[in-house]
């Protein structure tokens, strides 16, 4: 996860805010591949943002897609199934993009979590 982008935001009540992730690692590496490969970086990146506030992948209650190439979603939506196996799944929005703030960006992601109730 980039240093260059506040990871997440605790906001109003028992959301969080995670920011746009891309596919970057924590030491800064592009995740090479496809967009299979890229969603999988996005998704540690999520569940690392998540973790200091004591939650996880199952927290999430939406998520908003920025694609590339709108080709790819059949990729990303597998890695979504491996990554987020609870039901129900989250809501979403799905936007194609002419470029993102890398050109070897595939996707970015950003995603709404509920804090867990304990």
């Amino acid at each position: 996860m980039s240093e260059r982008y506040s990871p997440s935001l605790v906001a109003h009540g028992p959301l969080i805010f995670v920011s746009g992730q891309v596919p970057e690692a924590p030491d800064g590496s592009v995740a090479e591949g496809d967009a299979a490969e890229q969603a999988r970086q996005v998704f540690r990146n999520i569940a690392a943002a998540l973790a200091p506030h004591g939650a996880d992948l199952r927290h999430v209650v939406k998520l908003t897609y920025y694609l590339r190439h709108i080709a790819d979603l059949d990729d990303v939506r597998a890695v979504l199934a491996e990554s987020l196996v609870h039901r129900p799944r989250p809501a979403s929005t799905l936007v194609e993009v002419s470029g993102l703030v890398d050109p070897r960006y595939l996707l970015e992601i950003d995603a709404v979590a509920t804090l867990p109730q304990d």
